[in-house]
């Protein structure tokens, strides 16, 4: 994770995450829900193919600051649900 202000992307086969770094309130959602796919000590941090989409997109949605997103490879995305 660097302290860049720049969306980066991490590609995988059914999904894409973006990561905002200066939007990171570091809550560790992610790293708490799916540790195979968010490991801050690896290179990349984020590997998207570590886990199903479906399980992804809803980490995703948890994360309580909405620097991490995702689009579906056929189309559909959705923003962090940060009312929960």
């Amino acid at each position: 994770m660097s302290g860049g202000t720049e969306k980066k992307a991490y590609q995988g086969q059914s999904i894409t995450v973006t990561f905002e770094a200066r939007r990171c309130l570091h809550a560790a959602e992610c790293v708490n829900g799916l540790p195979e796919v968010f490991d801050t000590a690896a290179r990349p941090w984020i590997r998207p193919d570590g886990a199903d989409a479906e399980r992804l997109a809803e980490v995703v949605r948890r994360c309580p600051s909405g620097a991490l997103q995702y689009e579906l490879a056929d189309g559909g995305s959705e923003t962090p649900d940060r009312s929960a």
